[in-house]
Parts: structure tokens; C-alpha cells; sequence
């Protein structure tokens, strides 16, 4: 029996095609109306009818058309409203990085704070709605906040956004969801960070038009993945794969350990790194610059050398299990990548079944340091993509 709030037949394709149009300008930037007339199939008065609505609903926005085009009636363009903004947090043991991104992608605010200690899922939430009240007073006065989403390093119940673990961090069964939403006063949603990485890369960035796609992200807290399979996320039972930092890959050479029995992220790991060149902490841009200065005739050379065998093993196994078309590596897992990326595939390719690696690419994440919190910023649109008219 239908219900009294269910919409109509009517209603209900309207509201899928509201949601088509805006994920379209959301997804692939300005569209004209006729090149959203070609890909959706509409009429142009229907396009023109919901491009509307989504602009009295302050969503979209119509610029004039490119001057450059001479052929044909000229036709206005569509953009997501840079207004309409989901605020992207990323916690981790060294700092918490927060920022505003907008629907039409770009990132306005960004801010790292540093901390010299590890802050409580409710120290977290305070200072995620001090950031929140201090842009709402000043750059984002005019904006439409629709949402928080949080990438976590560690284990996100998916049903209802508890962190499990984030061992790192020592939040353990946090109720980090409700936290935020109670301290910001806004819809809320948290995931594992290289899951929303993974969804970032595969939309936006180095997976984008790939189906299968392994990624990984390396970060101060460790290493996690993210899988895309037939071009959707997988999450399993309760939202927990890509742990991949947990498995302990086979380690050939005796003096290539320094952790006995320990898994990827201990002996492939971001704190080494910056043991090696001598940095107490430093953001991924900072790393980089000084394993590159240090030079591969160094102890920091040696070390990255050492991290790559070690991580070739590890991506083998996950070639030879998901069969994907490509391996994307974020994070401090892309420093040490990019050094050699035809190198490091050839390790990989060399212990890999020869069926599964024999096409594989090893890409470096193209959206770099803003991977995780675009991933976030997704989480948070999901609804609005979902039904604008709500």
C-alpha cells in the first residue's frame, strides 16, 4: 500500500531527474542545456523546466553561453552553485584537517591544525563546530552547508557511522556520527578514509573509467584500501574491506624486517620515512621534498628501497586475489611510489600470476592532498545527489 508521504509516479520521475541533472553538473562540471538535453534525452522545455527548479533551489546556476560557439542558437550553461558546500574533516594523529568543498568541486577553505597530542572523538567534534560557527561568521555567511562527512583512519560501522577502531587514534566503539551532528547542528556522516578516498580517485581522479580498481591510501595513522568492483565501492558485511595494512606480506630477504611479525603498515611506514630524513612530522608535500633531496644514495634512499620491495609483495598478492585493472597509491604510499613507478610495477608484474598483472597499471593519485577530504565532501552530498527537491 503506498503511503501518504510516497510521491506519485509523477513526482517520483521528476525527482530522479532532478537528481540526474544536478549529479551530471555535479560529476562533470558546467554542461550547457543542450549537451544535457543529448546526454539525459529530455525535451529542452523539460530541461529547462528542471534546470529552473534546480536554481530556485539555489543548487545550480545558469552562466551565458561560450561566446566561442558560433554554430546554432547559443545555449546557457549550467553549474553547480559554488554556495552549496559540505564541510570535509580528516582526523589523524598529527593533525585535523578541515575544509569547505564546494558542489561544483573546488575546495575554498582549508585549514591543518596541528596537534601535539591525540584528541577524543569529543575534543574532535568541538573543534569541528568551532571551525564551522567561525566560517559561518566570515567566508561562508552565504553558503548553504548541507552536510559534515569524516574520513576516519580505521574500522566505520557502516549501518550507523561508529568507529569500531581507529587504533591509531585509540577511539574505540566512538559514537563520532552523533557527536559531530550534535555539536555542528548538521547532518552528519562518517567513513573509513580510504574507502572515500577510493570514491574520490575512482570519480574524480586517477581511477576515473575504471571498473576494478584496487586502492591504497598511506597515511600517519597507516596504511588502509579502498576496492571499486564492476565500478561500484565495495564495503562488505559491515563496511570493513581494504584493511590491507593488517596482512603481513612475505618479506624475502631477512634484512628488509625491523618488525617480527608484523603486518604492511609496520615495515611499510610514514614514521620510518620521516625517521630516515630526520623529521619529527611533515605533511605529504613536505616528506616528499626531503626524500628527494636526500637522494637514493642515503639512509633515507635505502629505507624508501626497502618500503617498495615490501610493498610490491603486498600489492601482488592483492593483484593476484582482485585481478584489477589498476592499483591507485595515495598518500605516503605515492612518495615512495612515484620514485620509480615503471620499477615498482615490474616488481609487482614479477611476483604477480602473469594473467592478472599482465595489463595492470600502478597510477599515483591525481587528487593528491585533497583525495580524503573530497571523498569526505561525497559522503556528504549523498543525499542532496540523491533528491534535490529534500
Amino acid at each position: 500500500m503506498k503511503g501518504v508521504s510516497d510521491p506519485s509516479p509523477t513526482e517520483g520521475v521528476r525527482q530522479r531527474n532532478l537528481a540526474r541533472l544536478l549529479r551530471l553538473v555535479h560529476l562533470e562540471g558546467p554542461l550547457s542545456r543542450a549537451s544535457l538535453t543529448e546526454t539525459t534525452g529530455l525535451n529542452r522545455s523539460t530541461i529547462a523546466d528542471l534546470v529552473g527548479e534546480l536554481g530556485r533551489l539555489g543548487l545550480v546556476e545558469e552562466r551565458a553561453p561560450d561566446p566561442s560557439r558560433r554554430v546554432g542558437r547559443p545555449s546557457p550553461v549550467v553549474v553547480a552553485d559554488a554556495r552549496v558546500v559540505a564541510i570535509a574533516v580528516n582526523p589523524e594523529v598529527d593533525a585535523l584537517t578541515i575544509a569547505a568543498v564546494s558542489l561544483d568541486r573546488s575546495i575554498p577553505l582549508r585549514e591543518r591544525v596541528d596537534v601535539d597530542r591525540l584528541l577524543s572523538p569529543e575534543e574532535t567534534a568541538a573543534l569541528i563546530a568551532e571551525r564551522v560557527a567561525a566560517w559561518r561568521r566570515g567566508p561562508l555567511a552565504d553558503a548553504q552547508i548541507v552536510g559534515v562527512g569524516l574520513a576516519v583512519p580505521g574500522l566505520v560501522r557502516a549501518s550507523d557511522g561508529l568507529v569500531r577502531n581507529a587504533p591509531h587514534l585509540r577511539w574505540t566503539d566512538a559514537p563520532v556520527r552523533d557527536l559531530v551532528a550534535e555539536a555542528t547542528g548538521l547532518a552528519t556522516t562518517v567513513g573509513n578514509d580510504a574507502t572515500l578516498g577510493a570514491t574520490a580517485e575512482h570519480l574524480f581522479g586517477a581511477a576515473q573509467g575504471l571498473d576494478d580498481v584496487v586502492y591504497l591510501n598511506g597515511g600517519a595513522s597507516g596504511i588502509g584500501g579502498g576496492l571499486i568492483v564492476h565500478g561500484m565501492p565495495l564495503l562488505g558485511a559491515g563496511g570493513y574491506t581494504g584493511e590491507f595494512g593488517q596482512n603481513r606480506p612475505g618479506i624475502a630477504s631477512p634484512v628488509d624486517r625491523r618488525a617480527d611479525g608484523g603486518v604492511l603498515e609496520d615495515e611499510v611506514s610514514r614514521a620510518r620515512l620521516l625517521a630516515a630524513v630526520r623529521l619529527r612530522g611533515a605533511d605529504d608535500p613536505t616528506l616528499a621534498a626531503a626524500l628527494a633531496e636526500a637522494g637514493p644514495d642515503s639512509e633515507a634512499g635505502d629505507e624508501v628501497a626497502r618500503q617498495r620491495r615490501i610493498l610490491a609483495t603486498a600489492l601482488a598478492n592483492a593483484v593476484n586475489a582482485l585481478n584489477p585493472a589498476a592499483v591507485v597509491l595515495g598518500g605516503f604510499l605515492a612518495t615512495i611510489a612515484a620514485v620509480d613507478l615503471p620499477g615498482l610495477t615490474a616488481l609487482v608484474q614479477g611476483q604477480a600470476m602473469s594473467a592478472n598483472a599482465e595489463e595492470l597499471e600502478i597510477r599515483v593519485a591525481s587528487l593528491a592532498e585533497d583525495r580524503l577530504l573530497i571523498g569526505a565532501a561525497e559522503a556528504a552530498f549523498a543525499d542532496l545527489l540523491r533528491d534535490p527537491s529534500a
